[in-house]
C-alpha cells in the first residue's frame, strides 16, 4: 500500500424530502446571498426549485439564479456566472443538478475569487488558491462531483474539454435524495451508471499490488451497482436501488476506493475527445471507450483483470487460463453496457473511424504524447484503442 492523504469534508444530507433542508444548511455556513445554477429548467417543472427556493425565503437568504447548464459544460456559461456572481455580491454557490451543473458552479467558483481567467486553472497557467463555498442539490447520480474535487469543462474555442482537481472545490454539503430521481430517463441513468463505475475502474486498474482492502471495496461497490442498475431498469421507483446508485456514485469518486494506489484516468481522457468532438454523453463514451481499453491491456496484469472478471461478474474461474477468464470479464462488462441500453461502438454514438486523426490531436493537446500509469500509452497505443472501439 502506498501513502495517502485523504480529504473528504463534505457534509452529505442522504434520504427522503432532505432537500428541505437547504436553507437550514445555507444558514449554517454562512451564506448570505446565493447563486442557484442549474440545467435545462427541469428543476422548475418538477416543482424542486421551488421547494429549494421556499427553504431560502424562510432562512431570508437572498439568490439570484443561473441555468442553461448543458451536458459537457461550457466556458460560455461560466464566464456568465463570475460576472454576474460579482455584480450581484454572491458569497455562496448552490448546484441543483447533476455533475454538469456541479461542475459549472465549480469552475464558476473558482473564477469569483480570481482577478485572471479562470480557463487559467484549466491551462495549468495557475493553482487554485481559493474559491467561493459551495453546495449541491443532487439530481443525478453519475459524477460523484457532489463529493469530488474535480471539475471538468469544455472551451467552445476549439471545444477542449480539461479536467481540474483541486480541494478548494469540495462541496461543503451534499443533499442526496434518491427519490429525486425517479423521474430521469432510462438513457440517463444507465450513462449515470457507466460512469460512477468508470470512476471505480480508473482506480482499481492498477499497477500497485497487495492494496487488498481498497480492491474489495471496490469490487462490492462494482457487484452493488449492477445489481441496483438491473433493478431499477425495470422499476424506476424503487427506492433502495435508486438509494444504492446514488450513494455508490459518491463513493465512486470521492477518492475512498483509490487510497493506497496509483490511479490511472486513460479511458477518461480518450473519452474526453469524443464527448468534446461529438458531444457524446460522457458515461455512454465511457461505455463506448472502456471495453476497448480492457481488451488492449489485458497483458498489462492478466490476473488483475482475471479477478475483475470473478470477483465482480462471477465467471467461473479457471486459474490454469487466466487470459480466458479475463477475456470473460471484459465480454461479461460489454454485455451488461449492452443490457442497461448503452452504446459500445463508435458507430452508435456518431464517432467516425476516420476522425480518429482529430481525436489523436486534441488528445495531444490535452494529454500530451505520452499518458497513463496502468499503462503508459503512447498516441499509436491511443490510435488502435480507438479503432478497437470501431469494431
Amino acid at each position: 500500500m502506498l501513502n495517502f492523504s485523504f480529504y473528504s469534508p463534505t457534509e452529505f444530507v442522504f434520504g427522503k424530502d432532505t432537500e428541505l433542508q437547504v436553507g437550514t444548511l445555507l444558514k449554517y455556513y454562512k451564506a448570505k446571498k446565493v447563486l442557484i445554477h442549474y440545467g435545462s429548467g427541469s428543476i422548475k417543472r418538477s416543482g424542486l426549485f421551488d421547494r429549494v427556493v421556499q427553504t431560502l425565503e424562510e432562512e431570508k437568504i437572498e439568490f439570484v439564479e443561473l441555468g442553461g447548464v448543458v451536458p459537457n459544460p461550457r466556458d460560455t456559461l461560466v464566464y456568465e456566472g463570475i460576472e454576474l456572481c460579482k455584480a450581484e455580491g454572491v458569497d455562496f454557490i448552490l448546484a441543483v443538478g447533476g455533475g454538469s451543473a456541479i461542475d459549472s458552479a465549480k469552475a464558476i467558483a473558482l473564477g469569483v475569487k480570481y482577478k485572471g481567467d479562470f480557463w487559467d486553472f484549466y491551462d495549468n497557467k495557475a493553482v487554485p488558491k481559493t474559491a467561493l463555498n459551495l453546495g449541491v442539490v443532487l439530481t443525478i447520480p453519475a459524477a460523484g462531483s457532489e463529493g469530488s474535487g474535480s471539475t471538468v469543462i469544455t472551451k467552445t474555442d476549439g471545444m477542449l474539454k480539461r479536467g481540474l482537481f483541486t480541494r478548494h472545490v469540495r462541496p461543503v454539503f451534499a443533499i442526496v435524495n434518491p427519490e429525486l430521481t425517479y423521474t430521469l430517463p432510462r438513457y440517463q441513468t444507465a450513462a449515470g451508471v457507466v460512469d460512477m463505475m468508470s470512476h471505480i475502474f480508473e482506480r482499481y486498474l492498477t499497477r500497485t499490488q497487495d492494496v487488498i482492502l481498497t480492491d474489495r471495496l471496490a469490487e462490492a461497490a462494482l457487484v452493488s451497482i449492477i445489481e441496483a442498475a438491473k433493478v431499477v431498469m425495470k422499476e424506476p421507483t424503487n427506492y433502495e436501488a435508486r438509494a444504492t446508485i446514488c450513494w455508490a456514485g459518491t463513493i465512486a469518486h470521492n477518492g475512498s476506493l483509490g487510497v493506497g494506489r496509483q490511479d490511472d484516468w486513460s479511458t477518461h481522457g480518450l473519452e474526453h475527445e469524443l464527448s468534446a468532438l461529438y458531444d457524446v454523453t460522457h458515461g455512454a463514451g465511457l461505455a463506448v471507450m472502456f471495453p476497448a481499453f480492457m481488451r488492449y491491456t489485458v497483458d498489462v496484469d492478466v490476473q488483475r483483470y482475471r479477478r475483475l472478471a470473478v470477483k465482480v461478474f462471477g465467471i467461473k474461474d479457471k486459474p490454469k487460463k487466466p487470459m480466458k477468464v479475463a477475456l470473460a470479464g471484459i465480454d461479461a462488462l460489454e454485455a451488461f453496457f449492452k443490457e442497461i441500453g448503452m452504446p459500445t461502438s463508435f458507430e452508435e454514438v456518431g464517432a467516425k473511424k476516420e476522425d480518429i486523426d482529430i481525436l489523436l490531436k486534441k488528445l495531444e493537446i490535452n494529454r500530451g504524447s505520452t499518458f497513463g500509469a496502468f499503462k503508459e500509452l503512447t498516441l499509436e497505443d491511443a490510435r488502435k484503442i480507438y479503432e478497437l472501439a470501431c469494431k
